[in-house]
């Protein structure tokens, strides 16, 4: 399940085929049976609408749940910037030698941060956060050592400034590993069979086959494909721009 919603293309195509297959096979019930009162038809739409309404609140929370989780995910990349510039210009209440240290690996530092928005690759991945913690482990000791030699409230404030820029990037990683559960995504899937199969059931009328048996899980796959795009912050169409963080390296490179 965590390998098929990560990518979704294959949910788009999996959900198609099962919601199709779904409809089918409600209708194979359907015509297997004799033909029902109308008394059993009114019974059975009352069902179905219940149903439907069901599946659409599902999915209408879980669309929620993704446009929040890609909210956070722009507000982080935003307020990751807003550190990295101000640990910047707090560079220069260091010691000249510590100033050059730190803006050298802050630059470097920011390259890295912009890759990780924009790398999709498992094994790129890997590298650009081992390179990373490896800058971390500089910049704090690069501010560290000239607040220990001379603690005063003024270094004290770039000691902080550089735990804001740590810490927005744990708060980053943290907003992207935070997607829909699988439980979710299963009752979604299971309700979504379960109205197919109702409709594909309901299809006692020829000229209503083709809609009920093709457009309906067409417009299912299509929702669950735009919930698992914007769920998806490194294999979806819809992707969170690091333009704040450009828009910063394009700044200090005038500097």
């Amino acid at each position: 399940m965590n390998s098929l919603i990560r990518s979704p293309w294959l949910v788009f195509v999996f959900t198609f085929l099962v919601m199709w297959a779904s409809a089918r096979f409600g209708f194979f019930l359907r015509s297997r049976q004799s033909e029902l009162e109308e008394n059993a038809y009114h019974d059975l739409d009352l069902v179905v609408a219940g149903t439907l309404t069901l599946l659409s609140l599902i999915i209408g929370f879980s669309f929620s749940m993704a446009v929040s989780r890609y909210d956070q995910r722009k507000n982080y990349e935003e307020e990751e910037a807003n550190a990295i510039g101000t640990e910047y210009v707090r560079a220069a209440l260091l010691p000249a030698a510590d100033r050059a240290r730190v803006r050298a690996l802050l630059r470097d530092y920011l390259d890295q941060r912009v890759l990780f928005y924009k790398v999709g690759d498992t094994d790129e991945l890997r590298t650009i956060n081992a390179k990373t913690t490896e800058l971390q482990t500089g910049l704090w000791s690069a501010v560290q050592s000239p607040a220990e030699a001379q603690p005063t409230p003024v270094l004290a404030l770039t000691l902080s400034g550089m735990n804001d820029v740590l810490n927005s990037q744990g708060y980053t990683q943290a907003a992207w590993w935070n997607r829909i559960p699988p439980g979710a995504w299963g009752l979604m899937l299971a309700v979504g069979v379960v109205s197919n199969l109702l409709i594909g059931y309901d299809s006692r009328r020829a000229g209503r086959k083709l809609a009920r048996l093709v457009v309906l899980p067409f417009v299912l796959c299509v929702a669950f494909f735009a919930i698992a795009d914007i769920d998806s912050p490194r294999r979806g169409i819809i992707r969170v721009n690091p333009q704040n963080l450009i828009s910063l390296v394009r700044s200090l490179q005038t500097q």
